[in-house]
């Protein structure tokens, strides 16, 4: 009997030992099949948005991220692993454990929440001091902020002029002016007599009715209001009268030769006699062109012009009667007749841009602010930054963006 038990004892002590020792080997396995994850990525601000993937997981089961209070699903492949999108807690702080969890499985890692190092925001750009100015139009006009501060990000200078548009329905654009003004910019007002959208043929806007003073409490009100803003405005009024696609064109509407002049003088005059001062009269014909109304018969004098001016555009192949224009082929014939009309009188550009159809907008662009730059008299000239009839704006290609801001900027430098 002491045998069996003998023998029954070491039956025991070898069960036991083999318990032990699987008890032994036990964590290791458990070790090599629990389940690892990464996070990408590993670091950056509180709020981030990262993605935790993981293996050694359970096959097809789901369960959970686990981010401080916040919970994100999971699901794992037939080969245990996953993939799953989560976001940092927007007021973590130094480092947060992103644990995944399943019924039998669960891993973590660390994500390291970056502190966020503080810049000096580039300075917005300013009106620029060069002797050539440069001013814009946009779709929106003088309140349409974001478009004025886009044209300055691309140009690298804030416009020094704001060009925009009033009919014969419209009070003075005190508002407007005011936003020019807060820019550090002068208004460029073109004041245009007729009613929109009402066509070429409006007898009740001929010239003659403007001369023989129909509107003249409409056009003293402007005076007045103009006079009591009392700052610097340039005043375009009804512009490009040499073509034939406005009402105070002489071409058209009733007009006879010698009206303009006298429409134009008696429009200063009404003005000028509220005290408006603070106006400069800016008379802006197109670009002549062959069949277009000669510009020496349009001019009021000396004493009713303070700024002349030309509008001329590069239409490229844009349109089935346009070609490439050059600059100077664009615009030094009309440069000279103002000289020879006006001597002395500073030279504005009231309207420009060119097309990227049929030529190379960038060089084009290039060129126009060198050859603007050499000429002494020329002041300044407005850019047309709108997608109208054609792609006018500064960046209707990247190409165009950069040559429009380097131009700008060698003509500051040179």
């Amino acid at each position: 009997m002491f045998k069996t038990f003998k023998k029954l004892l070491s039956a025991v002590a070898a069960a036991l030992g083999l318990a032990l020792a699987l008890a032994a080997v036990q964590p290791a396995a458990a070790q090599a099949a629990a389940g690892q994850i990464s996070l990408s990525p590993a670091t950056g601000p509180a709020g981030s948005s990262i993605t935790v993937t993981g293996s050694g997981f359970k096959a097809s089961t789901t369960g959970t991220v686990i981010i401080g209070s916040t919970t994100f699903p999971l699901k794992t492949t037939a080969t245990g692993t996953f993939s799953t999108p989560a976001t940092i807690p927007a007021a973590a702080t130094g480092k947060v454990t992103v644990t995944a969890k399943t019924s039998s499985v669960q891993a973590s890692a660390v994500f390291t929440v970056a502190v966020p190092t503080t810049t000096t925001p580039a300075p917005a750009p300013t009106v620029s001091t060069a002797r050539l100015r440069f001013g814009a139009a946009t779709n929106g006009g003088p309140l349409a902020s974001a478009e004025l501060d886009e044209v300055a990000a691309l140009a690298g200078e804030a416009p020094s002029s704001v060009l925009f548009y009033k009919d014969f329905l419209q009070p003075a654009p005190i508002t407007e002016m005011n936003a020019v003004r807060s820019r550090g910019a002068v208004p460029l007002v073109t004041w245009e007599p007729w009613a929109w959208g009402g066509g070429v043929s409006q007898p009740a806007y001929s010239l003659d009715r403007i001369a023989a003073g129909d509107f003249d409490a409409y056009i003293a009100q402007w005076g007045q209001a103009l006079a009591a803003w009392g700052y610097p405005v340039q005043l375009r009024f009804a512009h490009e009268m040499n073509g034939d696609w406005y009402p105070w064109a002489e071409s058209v509407n009733g007009n006879q030769p010698g009206d303009y002049v006298q429409a134009w003088r008696h429009v200063h005059d009404v003005v000028e006699a509220q005290g408006a001062t603070n106006v400069s009269w800016v008379w802006s014909p197109n670009v002549p062109y062959w069949g277009s109304t000669d510009l020496a018969g349009l001019y009021p004098g000396a004493g009713y012009v303070d700024i002349v001016a030309l509008d001329g555009y590069n239409w490229g192949t844009s349109a089935s009667w346009s070609g490439w224009v050059s600059p100077q082929d664009l615009f030094a014939p009309g440069i000279a007749q103002l000289r020879e009309l006006a001597p002395g009188t500073p030279i504005l550009i009231a309207e420009t841009a060119s097309s990227e159809a049929g030529g190379d907008k960038a060089a084009w662009n290039t060129q126009l602010i060198s050859y603007l730059a050499a000429q002494p008299d020329v002041m300044g000239f407005v850019w047309f930054h709108l997608q109208k009839e054609a792609d006018w704006r500064i960046n209707s290609s990247a190409a165009s963006a950069t040559a429009f801001k380097d131009a700008l900027l060698a003509r500051r430098t040179s």
